[in-house]
């Protein structure tokens, strides 16, 4: 594959990250959440939720590279000019240069960039508007999905058709590439979560009272959430405290 002369269009689709479903199911009326949660079994790994912005290395058999955000291409390898949009391309440019590219295929590193200016939450991060990127996961694309027609590329993702590495393997990706993970937080057996809301926002505070994820001292350190996951990483969800805080006001 070159990136010179591969569909644009079809590699955006067939890389973007997948919608991760809440923990507690949302309510479509109100966007509140239902006492209905994802299903888990076995051992479930959490991590702390970083409030940044979705980013993307796509490495190349041969080398070459294109970062993205979470919805659009921003640069290739070589490239004169790159897209600015939130600092990826800044933070990304050199750890992307010294990956190892993969025998066939494409491997895609998902990392939340975070700090500085990038949401309005990057000052529970930072004071001085420092910037920092963590891994968070990483897939492999076949090159023969990039021929589907559009629509079946974003229902192949959907679906889970990327495939993503499963705990063991993340963890030792990250050590060798020299990315620093999102932060974790330990792991439980799926009977040991909660099931109800209330008891949910208890466990939450509980496990991540305050970022992990800080860049400096000047941090204010209120995290945004939690990612649960098995380890093969056949099931995934997140648990935000807004969510969580937001039903149970409601709820009166």
């Amino acid at each position: 594959m070159d990136p010179r002369t591969v569909d644009l269009d079809a590699l955006n689709s067939a890389t973007k990250y997948p919608s991760i479903p809440t923990y507690h199911v949302l309510d479509p009326k109100n966007g509140g959440l239902l006492e209905e949660t994802a299903a888990f079994s076995g051992e479930v790994v959490l991590s702390e939720k970083v409030d940044g912005t979705n980013a993307r290395i796509i490495l190349f058999p041969g080398g070459d590279y294109i970062l993205g955000s979470r919805e659009e291409l921003l640069y290739a390898r070589g490239d004169l000019i790159g897209n600015p949009a939130l600092g990826i391309v800044d933070a990304l440019r050199g750890p992307a240069g010294r990956l190892a590219p993969p025998e066939a295929g494409l491997r895609v590193y998902y990392l939340e960039v975070y700090g500085g200016k990038v949401t309005g939450a990057s000052k529970e991060y930072t004071g001085s508007r420092a910037v920092g990127h963590r891994l968070f996961d990483v897939a492999g694309v076949g090159a023969d999905v990039l021929s589907l027609p559009r629509p079946r590329i974003s229902a192949w993702r959907e679906d889970g058709g990327q495939a993503f590495l499963p705990e063991d393997e993340l963890a030792a990706a990250a050590e060798k590439e020299g990315f620093e993970r999102v932060p974790i937080l330990g792991s439980v057996d799926a009977a040991e979560l909660p099931a109800g809301v209330a008891e949910m926002q208890e466990f939450l505070a509980e496990r991540l009272p305050g970022t992990r994820a800080a860049l400096d001292d000047g941090a204010g350190g209120r995290p945004e959430g939690v990612v649960l996951r098995t380890r093969d990483r056949s099931a995934i969800a997140k648990a935000r405290f807004q969510d969580y805080r937001r039903t149970l006001k409601r709820r009166g």
